[in-house]
């Protein structure tokens, strides 16, 4: 018997999926796009095909995606890149600020003791746009206005749902359900969109055609900027035209650490990327290779390297303009062996502290050329749909990236006018004695560098593929030290690391163990070789 699908009586067959689905990893030569959503991949590939580079590539993947996939970015996002122009690696760090005129003082006054994650306090200035102009302006070769045109197209004419996204928007749904704004543009007839259903987006037709006609301009100093500010103004939020006016995107030199021969890259703070390399560091110590991938052993060291990690990040990891990150300290190969020295191997750690080192939705893409270049892209608006608000007439959903302070008096991430929040979104790459190996990243919130560490260990530790890296079951270590460990981990390990006393929940919810995408060159042949996320919507492409 067939079961029906009760979302959308159109379609006589379920979204379930109750059998192991198999991809096999992509390879070409001349060109790959991987992420979470099969249009932007395709809309990054019309640029490789066009004539255009990995950079162009990226860029059309990116504004597609703020289309195709409303729920997890938009043209109220921030944006990290790591890009190889064929001789140089290059960080991009285009997160927005706070609100120049909104303080800590202010958000306390109201009652609050941690940042709320809706409505306009949470809402810093959007950085997606910029990274987008300044990567055409520095990198690109297609005009702006040519990479827009896929997106152009998806949101003038439509595109069908898929299922993993129209599940996020089930869940957006329940928290703005009540929000007009919201509800005008991204809940047609009143509910989020079902699978397979033909969702438009007009507003941000109009939208894109300016940021593209204006090389961003309307957006930060223009017609666009006076409707965000105007909204702002009008509904009681705090941002200003100068705040936009005065927004940079910049360039930033990436941070890394050697693991077995392999230099990880991430962008520095006020990222997270530092997680997973100080975690790779203290891992470093353990002969991995000598035990099973997914014994209970080498999980449990896995899970204690994280929790070390993320307790230096949470208590030194800040916007470095505002106060100082101990970064090199964080990253010495001798701070991760005095870290390790307190790890048991054995025994979950309980009462962790953070050390002394001396002086939760997101897209995610990667692309290569022919020609050398890389891309490793990530854009967001940290929770479904961000903050909920939404510029009537623009389709822009403003990000609530302010959600990443601290109100802690004191603390070097404390809210404060013009700064940059804890960001959790980070884009990865891989390089081998001065050779661009692979663009890659796990998106997720806190799950980003824990996906991160496990896929790089796939690879170097284990000797798995890109796609057999990424489809690899995870395991996730919460705020509260709870692990969580996926469906494919089996039940005896769970019950291993519970007698090791890790607090251990069995999730068979693939959403909160992240999406990853990613990108491997073979520095010999010139093969591309691509993995796309089971766990999301999304592909790999090549050619």
């Amino acid at each position: 018997m067939v079961s029906k699908n009760s979302q959308n009586p159109m379609f006589p067959f379920s979204y379930a999926q109750p059998y192991a689905s198999r991809r096999s990893p992509m390879m070409g030569l001349r060109g790959a796009v991987a992420t979470s959503q099969p249009l932007a991949a395709q809309a990054g590939m019309r640029m490789l095909q066009a004539g255009g580079n990995a950079v162009d590539a990226a860029i059309a993947a990116a504004i597609a995606l703020t289309v195709v996939e409303p729920t997890s970015n938009g043209l109220g996002s921030d944006a990290f890149a790591l890009i190889w122009d064929g001789k140089k690696i290059h960080g991009l760090n285009a997160s927005g600020k706070s609100p120049a005129q909104l303080d800590a003082h202010k958000i306390r006054k109201e009652g609050l003791s941690q940042m709320p994650i809706a409505g306009w306090l949470p809402v810093t200035v959007p950085g997606a746009v910029s990274a987008w102009v300044e990567m055409a302006a520095k990198f690109g070769s297609l005009p702006l206005t040519e990479m827009v045109k896929p997106a152009l197209e998806y949101a003038e004419n439509g595109y069908p749902v898929p299922p993993v996204i129209a599940g996020y928007w089930r869940a957006s749904e329940r928290r703005f359900a009540g929000n007009v704004d919201f509800a005008r543009v991204f809940l047609p007839n009143g509910h989020a969109p079902a699978p397979g259903t033909i969702f438009r987006f007009p507003e941000v037709a109009r939208t894109l055609r300016l940021i593209a006609e204006s090389a961003g301009e309307e957006f930060y100093c223009g017609a666009l900027a006076r409707e965000i500010v105007a909204h702002s103004e009008k509904t009681g939020g705090y941002l200003t035209l100068e705040d936009f006016n005065s927004h940079r995107p910049e360039w930033v030199e990436p941070i890394s650490t050697n693991y077995r021969g392999y230099d990880i890259l991430e962008i520095p703070p006020n990222g997270q990327g530092i997680t997973a390399l100080i975690a790779l560091n203290i891992l470093e110590g353990w002969e991995q290779a000598r035990l099973p991938q997914l014994s209970s052993q080498r999980l449990h060291l896995v899970i204690e390297a994280l929790k070390y990690a993320f307790a230096d990040v949470h208590a030194y990891v800040a916007d470095p303009r505002a106060t100082e990150v101990p970064t090199a300290a964080l990253l010495s190969k001798d701070y991760a062996a005095t870290r390790r020295t307190e790890i048991d191997p054995v025994k979950a750690s309980t009462d962790l502290k953070p050390g002394l080192p001396g002086s939760s939705d997101t897209v995610y893409l990667c692309t290569a050329d022919g020609n050398g270049m890389m891309v490793s892209f990530i854009q967001s608006n940290y929770m479904g749909f961000g903050s909920g608000i939404v510029v009537p007439g623009t389709g822009i959903s403003l990000q609530n990236r302010g959600a990443g302070f601290s109100l802690t008096p004191g603390h070097p991430n404390e809210y404060a006018p013009g700064k940059r929040p804890y960001h959790t979104i980070i884009p990865g790459f891989i390089m081998k004695d001065g050779t661009p190996l692979s663009a890659f990243g796990v998106m997720g919130g806190d799950m980003q560098p824990q996906g991160h560490l496990q896929v790089v260990s796939g690879i170097v530790d284990y000797g798995l593929n890109p796609q057999a890296a990424i489809d690899c079951p995870r395991v996730r270590v919460l705020d509260d030290h709870k692990v969580e460990v996926e469906a494919g981990i089996a039940p005896e390990t769970v019950r291993e690391l519970a007698r090791m006393g890790h607090r251990v929940i069995y999730s068979a919810e693939m959403a909160g163990f992240g999406g990853g995408q990613m990108i491997w060159r073979d520095p010999e042949s010139g093969v591309l070789i691509a993995g796309s996320e089971p766990r999301k919507d999304g592909q790999a492409v090549v050619f």
